[in-house]
């Protein structure tokens, strides 16, 4: 028998579906990682620091009951335009073992959805939070380097 013969199979080299963009920097001294992996069904955002992922959140972000009441609500000003939007409504999947380190997750997850809702008002997709914050507490100075480190991915 004689071995067959086929032509080599060309593959297509084609990026994998799922967009992954990373940044880094020190928040308050802790080395901070950041991925946002866009997949076609969720937003998946990590934040970690020393490596660890210790709580996650889901924040859906399209509304899915808008209703004639939201044109009614005053538009954001300098003074709250980093306050999540309102219909966000963060959930705790796993983690927080502290009702604290759940407020400071939650407040984190929100107003990483906002950012997103903000970019893309058309957006639908639920975002997925992966936190591993050293601290469940935070400054305000350190809060916005936080987000602004999350912006640099999304």
């Amino acid at each position: 028998m004689e071995p067959s013969t086929r032509p080599p199979v060309s593959i297509p080299s084609t990026p994998y579906p799922a967009t992954t963009k990373q940044a880094a920097a020190h928040v308050d001294g802790v080395l901070t990682d950041v991925t946002c992996t866009l997949f076609s069904d969720k937003i998946l955002v990590t934040v970690t620091q020393g490596g660890r992922l210790a709580q996650w959140i889901h924040v859906p972000v399209g509304l899915s009951n808008p209703t004639a009441t939201d044109q009614y609500l005053p538009s954001a000003t300098s003074d709250d335009s980093l306050l999540p939007m309102t219909h966000l409504t963060p959930k705790t999947l796993l983690g927080a073992s502290t009702s604290e380190r759940e407020t400071i997750g939650q407040l984190y997850a929100a107003q990483i959805a906002s950012i997103i809702a903000n970019k893309n008002p058309d957006e639908r997709r639920t975002l997925v939070a992966g936190l591993g914050l050293n601290k469940s507490e935070t400054s305000r100075e350190d809060f916005y380097d936080m987000v602004d480190l999350v912006k640099k991915c999304l």
